[in-house]
């Protein structure tokens, strides 16, 4: 995002410009059809910078009140209200300017009283030229905006493949798959019922991998479901050195949220936490829904694994930013994950993950502001 003073300085320099170029341009206009006069360009310069401050004025008011989030039917009305008022106030202004300026000088009047017709002239191109500020000012931003959020829906797109590409790495990399099926193919004479069960639970996690990964969210209970295979399937290579257990609210299921998000997490903490340990671990899964600080309803997920966080220093690892990345682009500040030591546990990690209960509006409605 850039700097609100980087911002700052292109909007002056347009500003200065755009209303420069006006004053000039109302200096020439008039003095074709009079004669110009040192004192046709004091006035032309109190309009020019009159409107300046006034759509200076016009902006921090669409700051402070949060227009340029809401839709054009819903801004419509209260701008127009607001040029009223602002071309109404800038034409006062003028005036008493002008009455200054004469008065300061002692140049004489015209001696046929206050110039009503022409004010009122003034004031009706006041509202237009404030009106064709306001809609080149407002049709940037939605621009702007618009284009800011097919970005973030580019991005949040290329970090699910990124996601998949990964997830499908780990698990179809040789390594992975002459375990298992090396574990599958020693059970078929033990116990065949484990190993067609085995076997089930490699195929849909290969499924899933492939046709879900690439989606934006997938319900609570669909994520369970592959995370229980993935855990079967290393129970197999671990043996009595994994254990693990969920411990999932029935109302959280029906939650959504990126997939691939908790098996990323479990995988995280078997291949950095229970796989160097001889006697390995115990990963457990916990899910239930809470207030956020502002009292609305969020998903709180916590994965706990045995282990020890000594992540390598300026290197947060791929699959942690790209959780982060996912949930910044679909729910914005709203969600949160933390990776670190359990302050409650000894030697145990924690992998803390808060979501709001619905998407952030940032990606479906930032084209409008």
């Amino acid at each position: 995002m850039i700097a609100p003073a980087t911002r700052a300085r292109p909007y002056w320099k347009l500003q200065l410009l755009c209303w420069g170029l006006y004053g000039v341009f109302g200096g020439v206009l008039v003095s074709v059809f009079s004669r110009f006069t040192p004192t046709l360009l004091v006035i032309e310069s109190i309009i020019a910078g009159t409107l300046l401050a006034a759509s200076h004025l016009l902006r921090r008011h669409i700051h402070r009140r949060g227009w340029l989030r809401l839709s054009p039917a819903v801004v419509l009305p209260r701008l127009l209200l607001a040029l009223l008022l602002l071309s109404t106030v800038s034409i006062v202004v003028i005036a008493l300017l002008t009455i200054l300026f004469f008065w300061l000088t002692k140049q004489p009047g015209t001696g046929k009283g206050f110039p009503w017709l022409q004010y009122i002239g003034y004031w009706l191109n006041v509202f237009f030229v404030l009106g064709g500020w306001s809609a080149v000012y407002f049709g940037w931003h939605y621009f702007e905006g618009y284009r800011s959020a097919e970005i973030d829906r580019w991005k949040l797109a290329a970090t699910a493949r990124e996601a998949e590409m990964r997830t499908l790495k780990a698990q179809l990399n040789p390594h992975f798959l002459f375990n298992g099926l090396n574990n599958i193919r020693a059970l078929v004479m033990e116990d065949p019922t484990r190993a067609r069960a085995m076997m089930t639970h490699l195929a849909e996690l290969l499924r899933y991998s492939i046709q879900r990964s690439g989606a934006e969210q997938v319900p609570l209970a669909t994520e369970l479901e592959i995370v229980e295979d993935y855990l079967q399937l290393e129970a197999m290579q671990l043996e009595e050195r994994l254990r693990y257990s969920f411990d999932v609210a029935p109302e959280a299921l029906a939650v959504s949220l990126p997939p691939m998000t908790l098996q990323l997490l479990v995988e995280n903490g078997i291949k950095h936490g229970l796989s160097p340990r001889p006697a390995g671990g115990r990963i457990s899964l916990s899910a239930w829904l809470e207030a956020a600080p502002d009292g609305s309803p969020r998903l709180r997920v916590a994965v706990r694994n045995t282990g020890t966080y000594e992540p390598p220093p300026d290197h947060p690892g791929v699959g942690v930013r790209n959780v982060r990345e996912r949930l910044a682009l679909l729910f914005g500040p709203a969600a949160r994950f933390t990776l670190g030591p359990d302050l409650h546990q000894p030697d145990t990690v924690l992998a803390d993950l808060y979501l709001p209960l619905t998407p952030s509006p940032s990606l479906h409605e930032r084209a409008l502001g």
